[in-house]
């Protein structure tokens, strides 16, 4: 045990003993604030409950009425535990609630993108009608102006099918993950110079919120490949092992330490605890491998039962 845990030990005892001889407000306050301060220092509930566990232990042989100590370690170890069930649920709400803004977000954003892809396309269709309604009233030489206006427009139709395919592509809803990962990696190895390629199967659609999710975490991912890596060529692999959807990111660039802080606003901070952020209420864990001058290989492993637990709680709950 280190001497932080005994320490806490310490704590605990002296004011359970305090508990044992009055067993008033006052003593069970202290337990509150016993159980908050231990909180405030970051003290997991595990070692918390070791701690109360090996407090109430020693307590026993002391005292012959197994009852009275019995109603006596369970008021003192409710209220020290009770910062950590309020935390808990204070948490569980937060999540709760940022995974509803992230999913009204998600919804604007197809809905815009879906938009700019449709009603984009019909304006500059027409105006595509319209130059070559123009055709057969040029005077000599204007044919070349026309020439480069179209070249123009078909530059701008290419430039917002791309943000509309990145905002959220339309394949994305469609045809699922693989399909919309594939368009992603053509889009972004055509711009970067990066060979990318995609592999596996996902074995038929996913919940919709694990491919957006999967999604928004790959494209993440091959924006830090492009933006820091310096790679040539980057593999994505998505595969579906059971009841577990598994997706692999990996590059030829010049890799980094993982163990390394990289300061508040640093490209790559923010993008792994991001993606980390949005895995976390599917269950979702992310691990990094990483070394200089050795590429970067990013793992990501969501537990399909946990989402289908989570969406079946939440719909009783609503």
């Amino acid at each position: 045990m280190n001497d932080r845990l005994g320490e806490l030990e310490d704590l605990c005892a002296q004011a359970f003993r305090r508990h044992l001889r009055d067993g008033d407000e006052g003593t069970l306050h202290e337990a509150y604030e016993f159980g908050r301060a231990a909180l405030a220092k970051d003290v997991g509930v595990l070692d918390m409950a070791l701690v109360l566990w090996r407090t109430a232990l020693d307590a026993r042989p002391a005292h012959e009425d197994d009852r009275w100590l019995a109603r006596r370690i369970e008021s003192f170890l409710l209220e020290c535990l009770s910062p950590f069930e309020m935390a808990h649920r204070g948490a569980r709400e937060a999540n709760e609630a940022l995974r509803r803004l992230d999913e009204r977000r998600e919804e604007h954003v197809r809905r815009i993108a879906h938009e700019l892809h449709d009603q984009a396309g019909q304006i500059l269709a027409t105006v595509y009608l319209s130059l070559e309604g123009l055709r057969e009233h040029l005077t000599p030489g204007a044919e070349e102006r026309i020439e480069k206006v179209s070249a123009l427009l078909e530059k701008v139709e290419d430039e917002i099918r791309r943000v509309a395919h990145e905002l959220r592509p339309v394949i994305l809803d469609d045809l699922g993950l693989v399909p919309a990962l594939r368009l992603l990696g053509e889009g972004m190895s055509r711009r970067a110079g990066v060979s990318i390629s995609i592999q596996g199967s996902t074995g038929g659609r996913l919940p919709p919120r694990v491919e957006t999710e999967l999604y928004r975490a790959v494209q993440e991912a091959l924006n830090n490949v492009v933006r820091h890596s310096h790679a040539s060529r980057a593999l994505i692999e998505v595969t579906q092992a059971g009841h577990e959807v598994r997706c692999r990111v990996r590059d030829n660039g010049q890799g980094f330490d993982p163990g390394v802080r990289y300061a508040p606003g640093a490209p790559r901070g923010l993008g792994l605890l991001g993606i980390r952020e949005r895995l976390a209420p599917l269950g979702g864990a992310v691990e990094i491998h990483s070394r200089p001058g050795e590429g970067t290989e990013m793992q990501i492993r969501i537990p399909l039962e946990v989402f289908y637990a989570n969406a079946n709680a939440g719909s009783a709950g609503g």
